[in-house]
């Protein structure tokens, strides 16, 4: 009767250890690949050494809970590069911002809906409405994806809520059109002062700027202006209308053509009939037919409510 019961007893155990042994076997090989986890949007900000300029202006605008929500959301996320490059480069520069002008600004980096860079056309300047209620205007083509112009260096960081494309540039918000945008860059005086006097002949080209467009600008600095001759303001004042507006239309091109559209050896149309020639080789550049040499686009895809400025150093003579 002993050496029975004893025999149950044994096979008894043997099945407990064998149902253990299964179960620990089990939870090793589950210990040895574990899932990645999913996180949040702001966690993976606040999380990774890159965006510590992002995450800084996010506490700062207080946005970290909006983009712990539950979205979806697709945010073109600005590295520290792109911070250091927008002259924001310490956490003291972004908190002397105005709380309300940094969240339009970090809300403009921001969709409502989940995009991720395969479900894009491939398309130049689709307009898509962000949280700041303006649009950005993405591209997609063969040299990647563009946002405003700026590149999309890492795009699909998958988050639980969202997406996010790692973008080189901050972008900004449009604060007027391009007379409106003209007029409240310093840089831009001696061109102001042209437009207004151009303004005084049979052409309103301050009007045609200030339109619906969209139009593409090629503005040249103060700077340029002096190297074309027109030492002073003053000197702009003085000239003729009819000769300003033949010079001020040829640095215009119908339609918004950002960094991201221009493509080598292009030769786009003026809207006074003429055109310029487009080199991308050491950077942008655009020639007029009467220069020497090429006009340096810098900086570009300055955006407006109707087109889009890229700033040169040289006047373009038709």
């Amino acid at each position: 009767m002993m050496k029975k019961l004893n025999f149950t007893l044994f096979k008894k155990s043997a099945a407990i250890l064998g149902i253990a042994t299964l179960i620990f076997m089990g939870s090793c090989k589950d210990d040895d690949h574990p899932e990645q986890e999913v996180t949040t949007i702001s966690a993976i900000v606040s999380t990774n050494k890159d965006f510590s300029l992002l995450k800084s202006a996010l506490i700062q605008a207080d946005l970290v809970d909006v983009l712990a929500g539950n979205g979806p959301f697709t945010v073109f996320a600005p590295n520290n590069a792109a911070f250091v490059a927008a002259g924001l480069d310490s956490e003291t520069k972004i908190k002397a911002l105005p709380v309300a002008d940094l969240k339009k600004i970090l809300l403009y980096h921001v969709l409502s809906q989940k995009t991720v860079s395969s479900s894009l056309p491939n398309a130049a300047n689709t307009a898509v409405k962000t949280q700041a209620e303006a649009d950005v205007f993405i591209t997609k083509n063969n040299n990647g994806v563009f946002v405003n112009g700026a590149a999309v260096t890492q795009a699909d960081v998958m988050a639980s809520n969202g997406v996010i494309h790692v973008i080189n540039t901050v972008l900004m918000p449009p604060t007027g059109n391009i007379v409106q945008v003209a007029q409240a860059n310093s840089n831009f005086t001696f061109l102001v002062a042209a437009v207004l006097r151009a303004s005084q002949g049979s052409t309103n080209v301050a009007q045609v700027l200030s339109g619906t467009g969209p139009l593409t600008v090629f503005a040249p600095t103060n700077d340029a202006f002096i190297k074309a001759g027109f030492a002073t303001v003053a000197a702009i004042q003085a000239a003729d209308p009819a000769v300003l507006t033949s010079i001020l239309t040829y640095h215009v091109i119908s339609g918004r053509v950002l960094s991201s559209d221009l493509t080598e050896a292009a030769q786009p149309a003026t809207v006074n009939g003429g055109k310029v020639m487009i080199s991308l080789s050491g950077g942008a550049k655009v020639k007029g037919n009467k220069n020497a040499t090429a006009a340096t686009i810098s900086p570009a895809n300055l955006l407006t409510t109707n087109g889009v400025i890229h700033v040169i150093d040289q006047v373009l003579l038709p």
